[in-house]
C-alpha cells in the first residue's frame, strides 16, 4: 500500500526476533529476503538490517551513538550475533545497548563480513548520534577514527534535510540516506531513499551506497541513488530547539540571544539540529546553492494520512482520516507513493476530491507552513489557512 520494494528488517541481533525471521521468510539467494506467506509481487522485500546503541565514554565525555548495520545474509547475522552477544544483553527490548565504542562497532562487524555496512543513524539527533548536541563529536574522524573510510553512508534523520547536510564538507564524499524510523506501520515511508539498479539485490543496493559521489564522475556507475525522500525537516522532532517541559521552541538566533538558556525555567535547552547544524557548517546558505546540482536530488512530502487528516480538519490517527486512507488506496489500485510523488495533476484530479487535491498541489510545491519541531515534539504541519477552512474564502481556494 505504500509503495516500498525493500524494507530494512530491523532488530536481527533480538533472538526472538531472528527466529521469526528464519522461519518466515525465503531466502531469494540475492542477499534479500520475502515473506514465506507473500503472494503479491508489490510485497516489499527484506533486508536484513540492526540498529545498535553504543554507549560509552571518549574524550572525557559520554558518548550515545546509534549506528545501522545491514548484513548479506543469515550466516553472517550468526556471525554478528555470536560476537555481540559476548558484549551485551541483546535479548533486551529495543535497540541493543552496548559498552564499545562506535570505532570498535565497525571494526567488529567489517571483520564479520566486509559487505555489512556502517551506517551513523539519524546524524544530528541532540542525545543519540555522531553529531548530536548532547553526546556526539565534531567530526567523523574524532567518532570513527581509523575506520572512517569504511563508512560510506550516513541518515540525515526526520529533522534535517539534504541542503542542511551539504553545508558540511566534511559528509560530501558519503551516500545521504533517508531511512526513517517506522516505530508503528503507519509510519513506514515517510522517509525514503530511491535506488537505480541492474538488478535487486543486496549486493547491488551496497554498491549504489559504496559508490554514489562516483555518479557524475568519469566512472561509470551503473547503480546508483536516484533520488531520496525527505520528511520536511521542520516537523521533525528535533528541528528548533528548545525546552519541552515549559513548552519553549527557539530558533537558533533566538538560543544565542538566551545564551543557551530557557527563558522559563532558567535551565538549559535541548540544542536541535538546524542549530547543530550551523555550529558545525563550512559552507554557507549561498554557497550550497552554488554547488546543490553535484548532489543527489531529493523530494519532500507529508505523509498522506497528515495530509488527509489537514483536509478533514482531524487527528492522522482518527478512524476517518484511517478509513479514507485506505479506501483512496483501494479503490483506485495505487499506492501512497502514486499520490504524493508519481501520479500527474490531471490523474490526481480523477482520484482525489477537490480539496485534497488542492492540499497534494500545495504539498508537492511546499507551500504550506509547518510550525518546528522541539525537544522530542514534532512540528506541527499547516496546509490551509483558518479561513480558508470555511465560507468564501475557502471554496475559492479549493473549488
Amino acid at each position: 500500500m505504500k509503495g516500498i520494494t525493500v524494507i530494512g528488517s530491523g532488530d536481527f541481533t533480538h533472538p526472538k526476533w531472528l527466529k521469526e525471521l528464519k522461519d518466515n521468510t525465503i531466502d531469494l539467494g540475492t542477499g534479500l529476503y520475502k515473506w514465506k506467506e507473500s503472494i503479491d509481487d508489490r510485497d516489499p522485500l527484506f533486508l536484513l538490517s540492526q540498529e545498535i546503541s553504543c554507549i560509552y565514554s571518549q574524550g572525557g565525555k559520554v558518548r550515545r551513538n546509534h549506528i545501522v548495520i545491514t548484513a548479506p545474509s543469515l550466516d553472517v547475522v550468526d556471525r554478528l550475533v555470536e560476537r555481540l552477544s559476548a558484549i551485551g544483553n541483546l535479548s533486551a527490548d529495543g535497540r541493543p545497548i552496548l559498552g564499545i565504542s562506535s570505532k570498535e562497532l565497525a571494526k567488529i562487524v567489517l571483520d564479520v563480513s566486509q559487505e555489512c555496512l556502517v551506517i551513523p543513524a539519524h546524524i544530528w539527533t541532540p542525545w543519540f548520534s555522531t553529531f548530536g548536541s548532547k553526546s556526539g563529536f565534531d567530526s567523523l574522524e574524532e567518532c570513527f577514527g581509523e575506520m572512517t573510510p569504511f563508512i560510506y553512508a550516513f541518515e540525515t534523520g526526520l529533522s534535517s534535510n539534504p541542503p542542511m547536510n551539504w553545508r558540511i564538507s566534511e559528509l560530501d564524499h558519503l551516500a545521504l540516506l533517508s531511512n526513517g524510523d517506522a516505530h508503528s506501520p503507519a509510519n513506514l515511508g515517510r522517509e525514503a531513499t530511491v535506488f537505480e539498479l541492474e538488478e535487486l539485490t543486496y549486493h547491488n543496493i551496497y554498491r549504489a551506497i559504496r559508490d554514489s559521489r562516483m555518479r557524475g564522475t568519469d566512472t561509470i556507475v551503473k547503480n546508483y541513488i536516484e533520488y531520496t525522500i525527505e520528511f520536511y525537516p521542520e516537523e521533525g522532532k528535533y528541528h528548533y530547539d528548545g525546552h519541552r517541559d515549559c513548552a519553549v521552541r527557539l530558533s537558533p538566533l533566538e538560543t544565542k540571544k538566551h545564551q543557551g538558556i530557557c527563558p522559563k525555567c532558567k535551565k538549559g535547552i535541548t540544542v536541535g539540529v538546524e542549530s547543530r547544524v550551523e555550529e558545525l557548517a563550512d559552507r554557507s546558505h549561498d554557497d550550497v546553492e552554488k554547488i546543490r546540482n553535484e548532489f543527489t536530488p531529493y523530494k519532500s512530502l507529508v505523509p498522506l494520512e497528515e495530509v488527509i487528516a489537514e483536509v478533514f480538519g482531524q487527528g492522522k490517527k482518527t478512524k476517518k482520516v484511517s478509513e479514507e486512507y485506505h479506501a483512496l488506496l483501494c479503490k483506485n489500485q495505487c499506492t501512497e507513493f502514486d499520490i504524493l510523488l508519481h501520479l500527474n495533476s490531471d490523474e490526481l484530479q480523477h482520484i482525489l476530491s477537490p480539496e485534497l487535491h488542492e492540499a497534494i498541489k500545495r504539498m508537492r510545491a511546499g507551500d504550506m507552513f509547518v510550525e518546528p519541531g522541539y525537544d522530542g515534539e514534532y512540528g506541527i504541519v499547516r496546509i490551509f489557512k483558518p479561513e480558508e477552512r470555511s465560507g468564501k474564502v475557502a471554496q475559492t481556494a479549493l473549488f
